[in-house]
């Protein structure tokens, strides 16, 4: 822990007594936490971001689309639009939040909302879309609802079990906070991360009875798209382009792609372009491609040339026992009804 960090100790002691009584007067009944009568499924962290809660999320809407109506729903993080507003064919990211109008472009059969408030969300989608599974995005501290199924994520090399309660470290919560998790997941590991270093992780989680821990990775895609056009990755890795990314962590995004010759552009999470920026881009790009992530494709696209705008789209990837977390999911969704 750095000195600086050090210093903000006693900061992080007055943000534990805090979110302790909170989740102390929610576990006893005294704040009420509602729940609803359909599987309702949170994703979300201990942690301020940066452990994959978008592509865990596509990975549930994969697994469930087929057999179920879903819908997601989310706070719609810096979003322009304020209460409950459901995607229609007018939404972009500046109405929805980059994650949601990216669940939005992708998948056609799902229904996706945005609200700060998730009790109104999810009674507004009841009434609504009356979807059959409702998949809350980053709602793991939203203790007013009650979901019937908690995923916890964390991030390989960051787990919580190493950090601190905010602002000496990152965690909004207890590590306790773990406790209401049916699942944890350790997102962004590497491919081949051994079964000991696994097992390594496990003891330091030490999970509830019960509770399972998985590990997954990022996996990227072979080739980088526009709403027209698509080219391998192998094609453009020595082509001199300009990698944007405004998402937390973005190294790993930037290792797959990047050759001698490239122009890297970060800028912080959910970063909201401005004019100035998208002009120094558009001078940037004019003999050259861009190639940005997903998210920020989201808030990008309309604002460059489309033929110079790229997106890698990224999936997580089960380092083993994707079948059993499977059936889990499938299961409690199954006993729900």
């Amino acid at each position: 822990m750095s000195f600086l960090r050090k210093l903000l100790l006693p900061f992080s002691i007055i943000y534990w007594l805090i979110t302790a009584l909170r989740n102390l007067l929610y576990n006893n009944g005294i704040f009420k936490s509602y729940a609803f009568p359909l599987p309702i499924i949170a994703i979300g962290n201990l942690s301020t971001g940066g452990t994959g809660k978008t592509p865990q999320t596509e990975y549930l809407i994969r697994l469930l689309a087929d057999k179920y109506k879903i819908a997601t729903l989310s706070r719609g993080y810096k979003r322009k639009s304020k209460g409950f507003v459901l995607a229609g064919s007018d939404s972009n990211a500046d109405i929805l939040g980059d994650e949601p109008y990216q669940f939005y472009s992708k998948f056609s059969t799902i229904s996706v909302a945005v609200d700060a408030d998730r009790k109104n969300g999810i009674e507004q989608l009841l009434s609504k879309t009356n979807p059959d599974v409702i998949l809350l995005d980053d709602a793991y501290q939203h203790r007013r609802v009650k979901a019937g199924f908690y995923i916890l994520l964390t991030a390989y090399g960051d787990i919580y079990a190493d950090d601190y309660i905010l602002p000496a470290g990152n965690l909004r919560e207890s590590r306790s906070g773990a406790e209401r998790a049916g699942a944890i997941i350790v997102t962004k590991c590497p491919p081949d991360l051994s079964i000991q270093a696994q097992n390594s992780i496990i003891n330091k989680l030490k999970p509830q009875p019960g509770q399972k821990v998985y590990f997954t990775s990022i996996e990227y895609d072979s080739a980088v798209h526009n709403s027209t056009t698509s080219l391998m990755v192998s094609n453009i890795k020595t082509q001199e382009k300009i990698l944007v990314a405004g998402i937390a962590k973005p190294q790993p995004f930037f290792n797959y792609l990047k050759g001698s010759n490239d122009t890297i552009k970060e800028y912080a999470d959910h970063h909201d372009f401005t004019a100035a920026e998208i002009e120094e881009l558009k001078t940037l790009a004019q003999s050259k491609i861009i190639v940005t992530t997903e998210k920020d494709y989201m808030r990008l696209e309309g604002k460059l040339p489309q033929d110079k705008l790229f997106y890698l789209p990224i999936k997580s990837r089960f380092l083993a026992n994707a079948d059993v977390f499977d059936a889990t999911i499938l299961e409690f969704v199954k006993t729900s009804f």
